[in-house]
């Protein structure tokens, strides 16, 4: 697999994993009036991070 390829595949995982982790806080939030805890959230901020250094990397 060619490094473009794996590089797309690692980004598509990465945003379908946040998409999932949003999601799930959101759900949280609307529907079980529960506000995400602060870590989860750092955790979320920190995910992104990478996922931005890594599209910044191409």
């Amino acid at each position: 697999m060619t490094d473009t390829r794996q590089n797309k595949e690692n980004v598509k995982m990465h945003l379908k994993d946040l998409r999932q982790n949003l999601k799930k806080m959101h759900l949280e939030v609307t529907e079980e009036l529960i506000l995400p805890k602060p870590e989860d959230v750092k955790f979320l901020m920190n995910k992104m991070d990478k996922l931005l250094k890594l599209i910044e990397s191409k």
